[in-house]
């Protein structure tokens, strides 16, 4: 079953809303910071570096074009079309294409295989903005575009960001401003248990190459000035050998 429309909604909304410039949106920290941080773990443990790397969930497309810089060949998906429409537009030298892709679809993770043949895959932060009844279609998604040769790197909030989100939440002054669109759209951040992952990885036929934690950077401060991150495990994963 694919993502409601009422969720796609929700996201398209989200984005239409969403100034062009980046840093404007919550999560869209510089990719020094976050994408950049994710290669230095990912990128030694790729079997062939050379296949195409697919940005699941590429949003407004920041960390997509920071990939593209090491990598030859890269797409950004998303479910939103107004999403590709920011990444298109600060990306006028197409150094990544941009697709329409609903990640809960195997199907159409399929068809992008049959395109691009073996692919490397980057999602950041996705599974837990789906509903919990997608989330193994997406990483059944993750698995066919890797198919032998290649691997994915998934990186989640962990459940202790739940009581930091929520805090923020539920601040008397109320959510940060990059915060407070996020719940006005209707996609409160949701939550996958730590142990969650693993076991929707073994029933996609993946195997865990490696595992860690990382403070996911946003683009929002406390009062104090203080940069709000989150914590956040990753998994880099592949076929077993």
């Amino acid at each position: 079953m694919s993502v409601t429309s009422r969720y796609r909604e929700s996201w398209e909304g989200f984005w239409r809303d969403a100034p062009g410039r980046q840093g404007a949106v919550f999560w869209d920290a510089e990719p020094v910071l976050t994408s950049g941080v994710h290669l230095a773990h990912f990128e030694p443990l790729l079997i062939d570096p050379g296949l195409p790397l697919v940005d699941l969930g590429c949003g407004n497309g920041t960390q997509t074009r920071f990939l593209a810089a090491h990598f030859t060949h890269v797409v950004g998906t998303d479910l939103s079309g107004a999403a590709l429409e920011h990444a298109r537009a600060a990306d006028p030298d197409g150094q990544a294409t941009y697709r329409l892709l609903d990640a809960s679809d195997k199907g159409e993770h399929e068809t992008l295989h049959a395109e691009l043949g073996d692919a490397n895959v980057y999602m950041r932060g996705v599974l837990h903005q789906a509903a919990p009844e997608d989330r193994q279609q997406m990483v059944d998604g993750i698995a066919a575009l890797v198919g032998e040769r290649g691997r994915g790197f998934l990186v989640e909030l962990s459940e202790a960001a739940k009581p930091i989100l929520v805090g923020l939440a539920q601040s008397p002054e109320g959510p940060p401003a990059k915060l407070a669109p996020i719940f006005r759209h209707g996609i409160a951040p949701g939550e996958v248990a730590d142990d969650a992952v693993p076991v929707y990885l073994g029933a996609a036929g993946l195997t865990i190459v490696a595992s860690g934690e990382l403070p996911l950077v946003t683009t929002e401060y406390r009062a104090d000035g203080t940069r709000i991150e989150l914590p956040s495990k990753w998994w880099m994963v592949g076929r077993a050998v």
